[in-house]
Protein backbone atom coordinates (compact mmCIF):
# COMPACT_ATOMS: atom_id res chain seq x y z
CA UNK A 1 0.00 0.00 0.00
CA UNK A 2 0.99 3.87 -1.14
CA UNK A 3 2.06 6.21 1.27
CA UNK A 4 -0.83 8.36 -0.02
CA UNK A 5 -3.59 5.05 1.01
CA UNK A 6 -1.68 5.65 4.39
CA UNK A 7 -2.55 9.16 4.52
CA UNK A 8 -6.24 8.82 3.64
CA UNK A 9 -8.81 9.59 5.98
CA UNK A 10 -9.56 6.66 8.93
CA UNK A 11 -13.26 5.70 9.83
CA UNK A 12 -13.43 5.87 13.48
CA UNK A 13 -16.88 4.75 14.33
CA UNK A 14 -17.53 2.10 16.45
CA UNK A 15 -18.88 -1.39 14.72
CA UNK A 16 -21.78 -2.42 16.26
CA UNK A 17 -20.41 -5.17 18.25
CA UNK A 18 -18.03 -2.71 20.18
CA UNK A 19 -19.12 -1.35 23.73
CA UNK A 20 -19.49 2.26 23.82
CA UNK A 21 -16.84 4.06 25.38
CA UNK A 22 -18.59 7.44 27.58
CA UNK A 23 -16.48 10.41 28.60
CA UNK A 24 -16.39 13.98 29.35
CA UNK A 25 -17.61 15.64 26.16
CA UNK A 26 -15.15 14.44 23.17
CA UNK A 27 -12.25 13.32 25.65
CA UNK A 28 -12.20 9.93 27.36
CA UNK A 29 -11.62 9.79 31.09
CA UNK A 30 -7.63 8.58 30.60
CA UNK A 31 -7.61 12.36 28.16
CA UNK A 32 -9.40 14.47 30.66
CA UNK A 33 -7.07 13.11 33.55
CA UNK A 34 -3.81 13.17 31.56
CA UNK A 35 -5.13 16.90 30.78
CA UNK A 36 -5.62 18.01 34.32
CA UNK A 37 -2.22 16.48 36.01
CA UNK A 38 -0.76 18.66 32.83
CA UNK A 39 -2.53 21.72 33.94
CA UNK A 40 -1.21 21.36 37.49
CA UNK A 41 2.63 20.61 36.23
CA UNK A 42 2.48 24.02 34.45
CA UNK A 43 1.36 25.90 36.86
CA UNK A 44 3.18 24.79 39.63
CA UNK A 45 6.67 25.00 37.41
CA UNK A 46 6.41 29.24 37.75
CA UNK A 47 7.26 28.73 41.50
CA UNK A 48 11.17 28.38 42.41
CA UNK A 49 12.94 25.14 42.01
CA UNK A 50 15.81 25.87 44.30
CA UNK A 51 16.49 28.32 47.62
CA UNK A 52 13.31 30.17 48.89
CA UNK A 53 9.94 30.74 47.60
CA UNK A 54 9.54 33.77 45.90
CA UNK A 55 13.35 34.56 45.75
CA UNK A 56 14.79 31.54 43.83
CA UNK A 57 14.40 30.61 39.97
CA UNK A 58 11.99 29.10 38.07
CA UNK A 59 12.58 25.80 35.50
CA UNK A 60 11.81 28.48 33.25
CA UNK A 61 14.40 30.58 33.95
CA UNK A 62 17.31 28.08 34.01
CA UNK A 63 18.31 27.91 30.67
CA UNK A 64 17.06 25.46 28.44
CA UNK A 65 15.80 23.28 31.31
CA UNK A 66 12.13 23.88 30.66
CA UNK A 67 12.26 22.16 27.23
CA UNK A 68 12.28 18.39 28.35
CA UNK A 69 10.81 19.32 32.23
CA UNK A 70 7.62 20.81 30.95
CA UNK A 71 8.02 21.68 27.59
CA UNK A 72 7.46 18.45 25.43
CA UNK A 73 4.87 17.63 27.81
CA UNK A 74 2.66 20.59 26.76
CA UNK A 75 3.60 19.93 23.19
CA UNK A 76 1.83 16.36 23.71
CA UNK A 77 -1.35 17.24 25.82
CA UNK A 78 -1.89 19.51 22.98
CA UNK A 79 -1.69 16.83 20.42
CA UNK A 80 -3.72 14.28 22.30
CA UNK A 81 -6.60 17.47 22.49
CA UNK A 82 -6.05 18.17 19.13
CA UNK A 83 -6.45 14.31 17.89
CA UNK A 84 -9.62 14.74 19.28
CA UNK A 85 -11.01 18.20 18.18
CA UNK A 86 -9.46 17.73 14.75
CA UNK A 87 -9.36 13.75 13.80
CA UNK A 88 -8.22 13.86 10.52
CA UNK A 89 -5.45 16.35 11.62
CA UNK A 90 -2.12 15.46 12.86
CA UNK A 91 -2.16 11.89 13.66
CA UNK A 92 1.58 11.09 14.15
CA UNK A 93 5.18 12.87 15.36
CA UNK A 94 7.97 11.27 12.93
CA UNK A 95 7.47 7.44 13.36
CA UNK A 96 5.41 7.59 16.76
CA UNK A 97 1.91 7.83 17.59
CA UNK A 98 0.30 10.64 19.39
CA UNK A 99 0.36 8.04 22.40
CA UNK A 100 3.64 6.81 21.95
CA UNK A 101 4.93 10.84 21.53
CA UNK A 102 3.30 11.27 24.68
CA UNK A 103 4.62 8.63 26.68
CA UNK A 104 8.37 9.40 25.53
CA UNK A 105 7.81 13.20 26.38
CA UNK A 106 6.28 12.20 30.08
CA UNK A 107 9.03 9.72 30.49
CA UNK A 108 11.84 12.02 29.37
CA UNK A 109 10.63 14.89 32.34
CA UNK A 110 10.18 12.42 34.88
CA UNK A 111 13.78 11.60 34.46
CA UNK A 112 15.01 14.93 34.48
CA UNK A 113 12.75 15.52 37.49
CA UNK A 114 14.16 12.67 39.69
CA UNK A 115 18.21 14.12 38.59
CA UNK A 116 17.01 17.34 39.94
CA UNK A 117 15.90 15.45 43.44
CA UNK A 118 19.15 13.48 43.02
CA UNK A 119 21.74 15.96 42.67
CA UNK A 120 20.48 17.87 45.90
CA UNK A 121 20.61 14.63 48.16
CA UNK A 122 24.48 14.51 46.65
CA UNK A 123 24.41 18.38 48.16
CA UNK A 124 22.70 17.41 51.22
CA UNK A 125 25.25 14.81 51.84
CA UNK A 126 27.78 16.76 50.80
CA UNK A 127 27.37 20.65 52.45
CA UNK A 128 23.99 19.48 54.42
CA UNK A 129 22.09 21.74 52.19
CA UNK A 130 19.57 20.42 50.25
CA UNK A 131 18.89 22.46 47.55
CA UNK A 132 15.69 21.63 45.75
CA UNK A 133 11.88 22.64 46.84
CA UNK A 134 9.13 21.38 47.35
CA UNK A 135 8.18 22.30 43.49
CA UNK A 136 10.56 19.44 42.54
CA UNK A 137 8.80 16.72 44.56
CA UNK A 138 5.36 18.04 42.96
CA UNK A 139 6.72 18.01 39.68
CA UNK A 140 8.31 14.58 39.75
CA UNK A 141 4.69 12.92 40.82
CA UNK A 142 2.73 15.08 38.24
CA UNK A 143 4.99 13.45 35.47
CA UNK A 144 5.23 10.26 37.21
CA UNK A 145 1.00 10.02 36.65
CA UNK A 146 1.37 11.51 33.33
CA UNK A 147 3.61 7.98 32.81
CA UNK A 148 1.20 5.60 34.09
CA UNK A 149 -1.52 7.92 31.78
CA UNK A 150 0.03 7.59 28.71
CA UNK A 151 2.79 4.34 28.97
CA UNK A 152 1.08 1.94 31.20
CA UNK A 153 -2.48 3.48 30.87
CA UNK A 154 -3.38 -0.09 28.74
CA UNK A 155 -2.75 -2.15 31.50
CA UNK A 156 -5.06 -0.23 33.87
CA UNK A 157 -8.64 -1.12 33.86
CA UNK A 158 -10.23 2.47 33.96
CA UNK A 159 -7.95 3.46 31.07
CA UNK A 160 -7.73 0.37 29.03
CA UNK A 161 -11.04 0.88 27.24
CA UNK A 162 -8.90 3.89 25.53
CA UNK A 163 -6.95 1.71 24.03
CA UNK A 164 -9.50 -1.15 23.17
CA UNK A 165 -11.27 -2.00 19.64
CA UNK A 166 -9.25 1.02 17.96
CA UNK A 167 -9.59 1.24 13.42
CA UNK A 168 -6.58 -0.62 12.27
CA UNK A 169 -4.32 1.38 10.17
CA UNK A 170 -1.10 0.57 8.36
CA UNK A 171 2.00 1.25 9.93
CA UNK A 172 4.26 4.63 9.21
CA UNK A 173 7.59 3.27 7.05
CA UNK A 174 9.73 3.79 9.84
CA UNK A 175 7.90 1.38 12.15
CA UNK A 176 7.93 -1.36 9.86
CA UNK A 177 10.28 -3.98 10.26
CA UNK A 178 13.67 -3.53 8.56
CA UNK A 179 14.73 -5.08 5.07
CA UNK A 180 17.58 -7.69 4.71
CA UNK A 181 20.74 -5.99 3.71
CA UNK A 182 22.11 -8.72 1.09
CA UNK A 183 26.14 -8.76 0.87
CA UNK A 184 27.55 -6.14 -1.62
CA UNK A 185 28.96 -8.79 -4.56
CA UNK A 186 32.66 -8.60 -5.03
CA UNK A 187 33.71 -6.64 -8.20
CA UNK A 188 35.31 -9.03 -10.60
CA UNK A 189 38.16 -7.31 -12.88
CA UNK A 190 38.40 -9.04 -16.00
CA UNK A 191 41.62 -10.41 -17.41
CA UNK A 192 43.56 -8.92 -20.25
CA UNK A 193 43.38 -9.98 -23.70
CA UNK A 194 46.87 -11.32 -24.61
CA UNK A 195 47.54 -9.64 -28.39
CA UNK A 196 48.56 -11.86 -30.92
CA UNK A 197 52.10 -10.65 -32.43
CA UNK A 198 51.88 -9.53 -35.93
CA UNK A 199 53.44 -12.09 -38.66
CA UNK A 200 56.86 -10.06 -40.22
CA UNK A 201 56.51 -9.14 -43.40
CA UNK A 202 58.46 -11.49 -46.14
CA UNK A 203 60.75 -9.89 -48.27
CA UNK A 204 60.32 -9.56 -51.53
CA UNK A 205 62.68 -11.49 -54.09
CA UNK A 206 64.77 -9.36 -56.60
CA UNK A 207 64.65 -9.09 -60.08
CA UNK A 208 66.76 -11.55 -61.55
CA UNK A 209 68.36 -9.84 -65.08
CA UNK A 210 67.13 -12.40 -68.43
CA UNK A 211 63.74 -13.20 -65.74
CA UNK A 212 60.43 -12.92 -67.69
CA UNK A 213 58.89 -9.37 -66.90
CA UNK A 214 55.78 -9.61 -64.75
CA UNK A 215 53.50 -6.50 -63.60
CA UNK A 216 50.53 -6.38 -62.37
CA UNK A 217 50.74 -10.11 -60.75
CA UNK A 218 48.35 -10.29 -57.59
CA UNK A 219 50.40 -10.44 -54.19
CA UNK A 220 48.85 -13.79 -53.39
CA UNK A 221 49.96 -15.65 -56.42
CA UNK A 222 52.18 -18.05 -55.49
CA UNK A 223 55.56 -18.46 -56.74
CA UNK A 224 56.84 -20.38 -59.43
CA UNK A 225 53.02 -20.06 -60.73
CA UNK A 226 54.11 -18.76 -64.08
CA UNK A 227 56.96 -19.93 -66.03
CA UNK A 228 58.86 -19.14 -69.48
CA UNK A 229 56.14 -19.04 -73.00
CA UNK A 230 55.47 -22.21 -74.14
CA UNK A 231 56.56 -23.98 -71.09
CA UNK A 232 53.88 -26.10 -69.57
CA UNK A 233 53.72 -26.40 -65.63
CA UNK A 234 51.73 -28.51 -63.27
CA UNK A 235 50.08 -26.76 -60.61
CA UNK A 236 51.03 -28.94 -57.38
CA UNK A 237 49.39 -27.00 -54.84
CA UNK A 238 46.48 -28.30 -52.78
CA UNK A 239 42.83 -27.92 -53.95
CA UNK A 240 41.80 -25.32 -52.10
CA UNK A 241 44.37 -22.87 -53.18
CA UNK A 242 43.75 -23.43 -56.72
CA UNK A 243 39.65 -22.64 -55.87
CA UNK A 244 40.80 -19.31 -55.25
CA UNK A 245 42.97 -18.61 -58.03
CA UNK A 246 39.16 -17.21 -59.40
CA UNK A 247 39.21 -14.64 -57.25
CA UNK A 248 42.49 -13.03 -58.56
CA UNK A 249 43.21 -11.28 -61.64
CA UNK A 250 46.44 -12.66 -63.57
CA UNK A 251 48.10 -10.35 -66.37
CA UNK A 252 50.39 -12.70 -68.60
CA UNK A 253 53.76 -12.11 -69.15
CA UNK A 254 55.08 -10.61 -72.56
CA UNK A 255 58.94 -11.81 -73.75
CA UNK A 256 60.64 -8.67 -74.26
CA UNK A 257 63.58 -11.39 -76.26
CA UNK A 258 60.86 -11.99 -78.78
CA UNK A 259 59.49 -8.42 -79.50
CA UNK A 260 62.59 -6.44 -80.15
CA UNK A 261 60.76 -4.33 -82.80
CA UNK A 262 56.79 -3.35 -81.96
CA UNK A 263 54.62 -1.21 -83.93
CA UNK A 264 52.18 1.18 -82.30
CA UNK A 265 49.06 -0.75 -83.41
CA UNK A 266 50.64 -4.16 -82.07
CA UNK A 267 51.33 -2.64 -78.73
CA UNK A 268 47.42 -1.25 -78.52
CA UNK A 269 45.84 -4.85 -79.41
CA UNK A 270 48.17 -6.47 -77.52
CA UNK A 271 46.84 -4.35 -74.55
CA UNK A 272 43.57 -4.66 -75.34
CA UNK A 273 44.29 -8.49 -75.26
CA UNK A 274 45.81 -7.96 -72.05
CA UNK A 275 42.95 -6.09 -70.67
CA UNK A 276 40.34 -7.99 -71.89
CA UNK A 277 41.78 -11.80 -71.61
CA UNK A 278 41.23 -11.69 -67.38
CA UNK A 279 38.11 -10.13 -67.77
CA UNK A 280 36.36 -12.96 -69.55
CA UNK A 281 37.91 -15.51 -66.93
CA UNK A 282 36.86 -12.97 -64.25
CA UNK A 283 34.43 -15.16 -61.66
CA UNK A 284 30.99 -14.50 -61.24
CA UNK A 285 31.23 -13.46 -57.62
CA UNK A 286 33.71 -10.03 -58.54
CA UNK A 287 30.81 -8.75 -61.57
CA UNK A 288 29.49 -5.59 -60.42
CA UNK A 289 26.23 -6.76 -60.44
CA UNK A 290 23.01 -7.26 -57.89
CA UNK A 291 22.07 -11.03 -59.15
CA UNK A 292 22.89 -13.59 -56.31
CA UNK A 293 25.28 -16.32 -57.53
CA UNK A 294 25.35 -19.05 -55.49
CA UNK A 295 28.54 -20.48 -54.75
CA UNK A 296 29.03 -23.95 -52.97
CA UNK A 297 32.68 -23.60 -51.99
CA UNK A 298 31.59 -21.16 -49.66
CA UNK A 299 29.24 -21.63 -46.35
CA UNK A 300 27.22 -18.77 -45.25
CA UNK A 301 26.20 -19.11 -41.08
CA UNK A 302 23.23 -17.85 -40.21
CA UNK A 303 23.45 -14.48 -38.32
CA UNK A 304 22.93 -15.31 -34.27
CA UNK A 305 19.29 -14.38 -33.14
CA UNK A 306 19.02 -11.51 -31.96
CA UNK A 307 17.93 -11.48 -28.10
CA UNK A 308 15.27 -10.14 -26.98
CA UNK A 309 14.69 -6.85 -25.88
CA UNK A 310 12.57 -5.84 -22.44
CA UNK A 311 10.81 -2.86 -22.53
CA UNK A 312 8.84 -1.27 -19.67
CA UNK A 313 5.40 -0.42 -19.58
CA UNK A 314 2.46 0.19 -17.04
CA UNK A 315 0.34 -2.32 -15.39
CA UNK A 316 -2.71 -2.93 -13.36
CA UNK A 317 -3.37 -5.68 -11.24
CA UNK A 318 -7.38 -6.22 -10.54
CA UNK A 319 -6.96 -6.14 -6.65
CA UNK A 320 -4.31 -5.71 -4.22
CA UNK A 321 -1.28 -7.96 -4.80
CA UNK A 322 2.12 -7.72 -2.69
CA UNK A 323 5.19 -7.08 -4.07
CA UNK A 324 8.29 -8.76 -2.77
CA UNK A 325 11.89 -9.16 -2.58
CA UNK A 326 14.38 -11.54 -3.71
CA UNK A 327 13.16 -13.72 -0.88
CA UNK A 328 9.94 -12.91 -0.26
CA UNK A 329 9.71 -10.39 2.03
CA UNK A 330 6.93 -8.27 1.33
CA UNK A 331 8.77 -4.95 0.13
CA UNK A 332 5.28 -2.56 -1.38
CA UNK A 333 1.73 -3.30 -2.54
CA UNK A 334 -0.11 -2.15 -5.72
CA UNK A 335 -3.54 -2.54 -6.32
CA UNK A 336 -6.41 -1.22 -8.96
CA UNK A 337 -6.30 2.48 -7.91
CA UNK A 338 -3.11 3.31 -9.84
CA UNK A 339 -0.45 2.21 -12.45
CA UNK A 340 2.61 0.41 -11.60
CA UNK A 341 5.45 0.75 -13.79
CA UNK A 342 6.88 -2.79 -14.69
CA UNK A 343 10.70 -2.56 -15.99
CA UNK A 344 10.90 -6.51 -16.79
CA UNK A 345 8.84 -9.01 -17.95
CA UNK A 346 9.98 -11.99 -17.13
CA UNK A 347 7.30 -14.14 -18.47
CA UNK A 348 5.76 -15.86 -14.63
CA UNK A 349 7.06 -12.54 -12.84
CA UNK A 350 6.62 -9.03 -13.48
CA UNK A 351 10.25 -6.62 -12.21
CA UNK A 352 7.94 -3.60 -10.69
CA UNK A 353 9.48 -0.32 -9.92
CA UNK A 354 8.40 1.95 -6.92
CA UNK A 355 7.89 5.64 -7.69
CA UNK A 356 10.10 6.10 -4.47
CA UNK A 357 13.01 4.15 -6.36
CA UNK A 358 12.37 0.16 -4.50
CA UNK A 359 11.97 -2.57 -6.90
CA UNK A 360 10.30 -6.20 -5.97
CA UNK A 361 8.77 -9.01 -7.72
CA UNK A 362 5.41 -9.44 -8.61
CA UNK A 363 4.10 -13.20 -8.70
CA UNK A 364 0.77 -13.31 -9.29
CA UNK A 365 0.75 -11.96 -12.54
CA UNK A 366 -2.89 -13.40 -13.53
CA UNK A 367 -5.55 -10.77 -14.98
CA UNK A 368 -2.60 -8.03 -15.46
CA UNK A 369 -4.07 -5.18 -17.59
CA UNK A 370 -1.27 -3.52 -20.01
CA UNK A 371 -0.86 -0.29 -20.24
Amino acid sequence: MTDEQQSGPIDEAPAADEAPQYGVGPFSIREVALAGTWIVAFVVSFFPIYGEVGSGPSVWSSGIDWVLTIGVPTVAVFLVVLRRLSPQGIRRVGSLGIDQFASVAFSVATVLWLTIIWNSFITLANHREFLATWVVWVEFFLMLAGVLLTAFAPFIAPFAQDFRDRPEVPAHRNARPVRPVSPRPAPVRPEPAEEAEPAPYAEAAPYAAGAPYTEGVFDGAPAGAYGAPGETRVDERPAEARASDDFTTTVLPVDRQETDVVAPDEIIAADRDVVEEPRATEPAHARESFEHVENPSSTVEPAAATAPQHQAFWALVPEERDVVDEIGIPVFRIGPTAWALVIEDRGDAFVVRHEDGRIGYLHDVSGVTRG
